[in-house]
């Protein structure tokens, strides 16, 4: 198989504020583990940030997902409603509860999770509904929150791609149950590694803490009072991601400007850009467009790897994955998207002229 060398990668992390600062005076102070003052102040931060009144950090995104269905009491027996097109975390997070997952198709318009089928899918043994702002395009939480409460049901916003987004003025992780987000190193903000579970009730960041730090009693020492884990965050990790905080809005700007111009330079080539619909701040984690079919989209990311430039493809809907594809289903639009999708070079630090560049590369394949 011929190697190509990436000249423009798909995505990397932008590091030109305070990191460097920030660990240094961790290293300075030996607070490096999961104590020190940066924890505490990255989860306040980022609390005030996205306005929910609680936050713990963790080590990574999938244990906040795992963490927060601890906190909800989601076990043996129970369901979960979870989008089919989506990276795999969630689901497997549900699958670590012994619960099991239920997937649902996709939005045409958004890509998101469809309310109607969330609708469909509910039974006496639902127990949650997990919504996934899938690349930074929030969900439409009006009717997924009417559809909770109807059946007396939990929201878990995973918002692990769309940090910054915002849904009828209200940050995304601010208006379900409990949210959980990712600060791996292709995040808006990253950590390296970490996460963060935030909720407005006291009781659920409680819990999720709890178990956070192998299930310790809050007062009495080495007395551990549910089986716990180790998920806790590390201060140099937190010292990064505080610093990450105070370049958030130049991210995001960057982002939808990278956006714009990959939308306005392609609208007169057989590419859909993921949109933006109304009421909403779509953030573009990754920019993605969909092609006519499967072989085009195959055909243009082999001409656009011959070219240095690295690409992804869409998300495989979970549900035929071999761990969780026993039962035959089948939704249509999340297998539609996924097999024409691309994930195009959408990083802050990306360089106008590396996005023409790209553009230019699209442009000559279709020629």
């Amino acid at each position: 198989m011929e190697v190509f060398a990436i000249k423009i990668p798909v995505y990397q992390p932008s590091l030109k504020g305070k990191e460097k600062e920030f660990v240094l005076d961790c290293l300075d102070s030996a607070w490096i583990s999961s104590k020190g003052n940066y924890i505490e102040r990255f989860e306040r931060s980022f609390a005030e940030r996205i306005n929910v009144t609680h936050a713990t950090a963790v080590c990574n995104g999938t244990v906040a997902l795992h963490l927060a269905m601890l906190a909800l009491g989601i076990g043996q027996g129970d369901e979960v409603i979870v989008p089919t097109l989506t990276y795999v975390a969630p689901v497997n997070a549900v699958s670590y509860t012994g619960a099991t997952p239920v997937f649902c198709d996709s939005l045409r318009t958004t890509w998101q999770i469809s309310p109607n089928d969330v609708k469909r899918k509910i039974t006496s043994k639902t127990k949650a509904i997990v919504v996934v702002h899938l690349y930074g395009h929030p969900c439409d939480m009006d009717s997924i929150m009417a559809l909770a409460n109807e059946n007396n049901l939990f929201v878990i916003e995973d918002c692990a791609e769309a940090f910054g987004s915002m849904y009828k003025g209200r940050s995304v992780g601010a208006i379900g149950h409990v949210a959980t987000f990712s600060f791996y190193g292709n995040k808006t903000i990253t950590t390296g590694e970490g996460g963060m579970v935030v909720s407005g009730d006291q009781t659920l960041i409680d819990r999720a803490k709890h178990y956070k730090g192998q299930g310790l009693a809050l007062h009495r020492q080495y007395w551990h009072e549910v089986v716990g884990y180790n998920y806790r965050m590390t201060n140099i990790c937190a010292a990064i991601g505080l610093a990450q905080l105070d370049q958030a809005d130049s991210f995001i700007r960057r982002k939808r400007e990278i956006a714009e111009f990959y939308r306005e330079t392609l609208k007169h080539l057989p590419v859909e850009v993921h949109s933006e619909s109304e009421a909403v701040l779509h953030t573009y984690w990754m920019v993605t467009v969909l092609t006519g079919d499967e072989h085009s989209r195959d055909s243009l990311r082999q001409h656009l790897q011959e070219s240095g430039i690295e690409t992804r493809p869409v998300f495989y809907p979970v549900h035929t994955m071999p761990m969780y594809s026993a039962r035959f289903q089948s939704n249509p639009v999340a297998e539609d998207i996924s097999r024409r999708g691309i994930n195009l070079p959408s990083w802050p630090g990306l360089r106008d002229v590396d996005l023409s560049e790209v553009a230019r590369c699209i442009s000559t394949f279709y020629e």
